[in-house]
């Protein structure tokens, strides 16, 4: 007799996390977190719950996880702002690639459904916040700081409060959908933020 090969149990998993990920991602775009359930979750993937919770602790923690990979295989993983020497141009880039990405059917649900529940899930929103946002905010930081040194941006100025400009405005008009989100937008939020709104 021929002996078979063993079957492959990485790749079983890897199907199964794959499988899970795209569950937790459909099921949270269509009745939101809170009426997402493990068992759900489970049941459109096609494992069982306790597959989930061997490797997760919470639905919170697989939807993270999934959005995380959902970015990764877009090639949406966060990487530095480029640096070409004009901070205007620089900003513009970024906030336009990142309306494409608000405005991606992929990212839209998941991640309005996961920013809503956070502002009322306290654990939640600090996972989101740790996780996903502040690691892409940390680039601005980073980008703002070079143009410190460069002598761009007064040397007073709090990177981190200053990215606020430009970034909570767009997340306010996205989330609340107060009016559409275009280059166009950011490209005004970027202009104002530099120069400011007084006569020049």
């Amino acid at each position: 007799m021929v002996k078979k090969p063993a079957p492959d149990v990485t790749r079983r998993s890897e199907k199964s996390r794959r499988a899970i990920h795209e569950a937790a991602l459909a099921l949270v775009g269509e009745v939101g977190y809170r009426r997402s359930t493990i068992e759900a979750i489970a049941a459109r993937a096609g494992v069982g719950k306790q597959t989930i919770y061997r490797w997760w602790s919470s639905k919170a923690d697989v939807l993270l996880e999934a959005f995380l990979d959902l970015g990764e295989q877009a090639g949406q993983k966060p990487c530095e702002i480029p640096d070409t020497g004009d901070l205007a141009a620089d900003l513009r880039a970024v906030l336009r690639a990142t309306v494409d990405e608000l405005l991606d059917p992929r990212f839209e649900a998941p991640s309005r459904a996961l920013a809503a529940e956070g502002v009322v899930d306290e654990q939640l929103g600090r996972e989101f916040v740790t996780k996903l946002l502040e690691p892409r905010l940390q680039l601005y930081v980073r980008r703002l700081r070079s143009a410190q040194e460069a002598g761009a941006v007064r040397p007073d100025v709090d990177p981190r409060i200053a990215l606020e400009l430009f970034v909570s405005p767009l997340a306010q008009r996205w989330l609340q959908r107060t009016a559409p989100i275009t280059h166009e937008y950011t490209d005004t939020l970027v202009d104002y933020a530099l120069h400011g709104i007084a006569e020049r």
